[in-house]
C-alpha cells in the first residue's frame, strides 16, 4: 500500500494548526515553506496534489495579541478572518520559490458534497490541475460554523479527496502516527498499519494541542471516510511528508475497502445534518436494516422536523433509535395525511405521484458502521 502513495497520480495532503504554529500562536513560516518546498517536489515528479490547510485562526491569534486560541465563535471568526490572508501569502511566497501559482478555495463541507455545490467544486479544482497551479483549501470558518466546532478540517479533507478521486489521503499531524493509547501513557504503542478503520477500539479522545480543534478521533473518522470511498490513506508527523510521499514506512496507513460508495451516501453518513425525522413501526424497521428495503408510508408513525424533498433526516425505531439516514422524497407538510397508509390507496385519493416510497432504498444509509 506504501507504493501506490508513492505513485498516486493525485494527492490530497492535510496539514493541522498544530503543525504549521509555533508555541505563542504565531506562524510557523519555516514549516511552510519546509512543506511548499516537499509538495512541489511532488508537483515535480507529475502528482497533482490537493492541500488542506488549517491555520487560519491560529495565525490570526499573533496579530489579534491573543495569548491562546480562542474558545467563543466570534472571536474564532475575526480570527480566521484576519489570519486568512496571512496563511495564504504566507503559502503564496514559499510555492512561489519552487515557481508554482496557488490558488485559494475556502469551502465548507456542503459546499464539497452538497449536488448543487459540489460539480462547481469539482470543475475549479480541475481546471487548476490542467493550468499546474497548486489548489489550497481551507474551511471557510467565518460561515462554518458546524466545521469549526467539528475538526480542524480533517473531515473537509476526506470529502475533497473523494471529490477529486484522489489516489491518496495524507492527514500531518503532530504525532508520529496511531497509538495504541495516547502516546503519552506508559505502554502506548504505535500502529503501523490499519486493515479496517471500523474495526479500531483505541480510546482516541484526548486532544494533544491547544493550537488546533481537531484530535486523533476527527483524524479516524477522515480515514473512514475516505477509506469507504477506495482511497489509501496515511497518518503521520508532518515533518514525515517527504518520507511519506517516496512510500517510507512512517507513520500509519490505513488500507482502503474494495468497494466505493456512492457520494451521495458519503454525503449522507458523514456531511449532512438530518433535518427531521421519520418514526417507523417494528416492521418497517426491520424492513429498511435487514431486508433493504424501501420505506413506504404504511411503516411510518409519526414525523418530526422541517424539511423538503431531498433533505436528509434520519429514520427513527419506535424507541427513538437513529437507525438510518435517507433522502426524504416528500415535504415534512405532505406526510401526515400519508401515515400509516398503503400506497395504492394515496394513489387513489391522492394521485399517482403519491404512490412512490417515502424513501427510497438506494438514497438511504445505516449508521450503525459509523465512528462516533
Amino acid at each position: 500500500m506504501r507504493n501506490e502513495v508513492a505513485s498516486a497520480g493525485r494527492i490530497v495532503v492535510k496539514v493541522g494548526s498544530s503543525s504549521l504554529t509555533l508555541p505563542n500562536g504565531q506562524l510557523d513560516q519555516a514549516r511552510v515553506a519546509q512543506l511548499a518546498r516537499l509538495l512541489s517536489e511532488a508537483h515535480e515528479r507529475g502528482a497533482r496534489v490537493v492541500l488542506v490547510t488549517s491555520g487560519a485562526i491560529a495565525a490570526g491569534i499573533g496579530p489579534l495579541g491573543l495569548r491562546r486560541r480562542p474558545r467563543d465563535l466570534e472571536t474564532q471568526q475575526a480570527a480566521a478572518a484576519v489570519g486568512q490572508g496571512q496563511l495564504v501569502r504566507a503559502y503564496s511566497d514559499a510555492f512561489a520559490e519552487h515557481g508554482l501559482l496557488i490558488a485559494q478555495l475556502l469551502l465548507t463541507v456542503e459546499d464539497v458534497l452538497r449536488p448543487r455545490t459540489y460539480r462547481n467544486a469539482l470543475n475549479t479544482i480541475s481546471r487548476l490541475f490542467r493550468l499546474g497551479v497548486v489548489p489550497i483549501v481551507n474551511e471557510n470558518d467565518t460561515v462554518a460554523t458546524h466545521e469549526i466546532h467539528f475538526g480542524d478540517n480533517d473531515r473537509l479533507a476526506a470529502l475533497v479527496a473523494q471529490l477529486v478521486r484522489a489516489d491518496a489521503l495524507l492527514l500531518l499531524s503532530d504525532v508520529d502516527s496511531l497509538f495504541t493509547a495516547h502516546p503519552d501513557e506508559p505502554g502506548s504503542l504505535p500502529i503501523s498499519f490499519v486493515p479496517d478503520v471500523e474495526a479500531l477500539t483505541v480510546d482516541t479522545h484526548r486532544i494533544g494541542s491547544n493550537i488546533g480543534s481537531g484530535g486523533m478521533t476527527t483524524k479516524l473518522q477522515a480515514a473512514q471516510i475516505a477509506t469507504g470511498a477506495g482511497i489509501p490513506v496515511v497518518l503521520g508527523r508532518a515533518s514525515q511528508v517527504g518520507e511519506i510521499l517516496v512510500g517510507e514506512p512512517v507513520g500509519t496507513a490505513f488500507s482502503p475497502i474494495d468497494k466505493r460508495r456512492p457520494r451521495r451516501l458519503l454525503w449522507l453518513a458523514h456531511a449532512s445534518m438530518a433535518r427531521g425525522a421519520l418514526y417507523m413501526d417494528s416492521g418497517a424497521v426491520r424492513a429498511v436494516t435487514q431486508a433493504n428495503a424501501s420505506l413506504l408510508a404504511a411503516g411510518i408513525t409519526k414525523v418530526t422536523g422541517d424539511f423538503v424533498a431531498g433533505d436528509p433526516v434520519d429514520l427513527v425505531t419506535p424507541s427513538g433509535e437513529a437507525v438510518a439516514r435517507c433522502l426524504v422524497n416528500f415535504d415534512a407538510d405532505q406526510l401526515p395525511a400519508m401515515l400509516g397508509r398503503r400506497s395504492s390507496e394515496l394513489a387513489a385519493e391522492l394521485g399517482v405521484q403519491y404512490e412512490r416510497e417515502i424513501v427510497h432504498r438506494d438514497s438511504l444509509i445505516l449508521l450503525n458502521h459509523t465512528i462516533d
